[in-house]
């Protein structure tokens, strides 16, 4: 399994997760688990999604969802989940 990290944040905004998901659910991504939430109108989310039967490279899939962040006014970061937990190693 190829697993990585998404997360998103910005301005909340109706249709923030529906995007990322339709682009994901577009290029053959599963969304493993979400978590997300408002606090003063900023949206926070957090993905685990596994990219395995993806039919985008992993660099192209990282550079479409930071154009996909551009777009709808959010920072969106996809990380490979073992560079994640190694930067995030306590």
């Amino acid at each position: 399994m190829n697993k990585a990290i998404i997360t998103v944040v910005g301005q909340d905004t109706v249709g923030i997760i529906a995007r990322v998901c339709t682009y994901l659910s577009g290029h053959r991504v599963n969304v493993l688990d979400i978590s997300q939430t408002i606090i003063d109108g900023f949206f926070n989310m957090m993905m685990i999604v596994d990219y395995t039967d993806a039919d985008r490279e992993f660099g192209d899939m990282v550079a479409d969802l930071d154009e996909l962040g551009e777009q709808i006014g959010v920072h969106i970061r996809c990380q490979r989940e073992e560079i994640f937990t190694k930067m995030h190693r306590v």
